[in-house]
């Protein structure tokens, strides 16, 4: 299970990431690749930190000012159920614009 399941990771990453940043990098001229590799990976933490920060705000709405030791793990699993829903409905956004991103041809050097 645990391989199939990083697998499965792995196939999303392959998918998404690696366009995308094929789609950075080829927006701008080869003295710029530090910038927007920089600005990139600081965007992906910016995101990292903004869904753990909504999942938190989740938690703490459904759990009150109790321990997640006393929380019934039936509310655990609805609340974390609900975090899921609404991620997914968040990523529909991002397949959409990288779907529709028009086409990006790239700077051929002189040589």
């Amino acid at each position: 299970i645990i391989v199939g399941v990083l697998l499965w990771v792995g196939l999303g990453f392959a998918f998404f990431s690696s366009p995308n940043m094929n789609t950075i990098m080829s927006s701008v001229k080869r003295n710029q690749y530090g910038l927007a590799s920089g600005s990139a990976a600081t965007m992906r933490v910016i995101g990292q930190i903004t869904s753990m920060t909504i999942a938190t705000l989740f938690f703490a709405a459904t759990f009150n000012k109790q321990s997640i030791e006393v929380v019934p793990p039936q509310v655990f699993l609805k609340t974390m159920k609900w975090a899921f829903i609404s991620f997914s409905f968040l990523s529909i956004f991002g397949i959409y614009f990288s779907f529709n991103r028009g086409r990006i041809s790239r700077e051929v050097p002189k040589q």
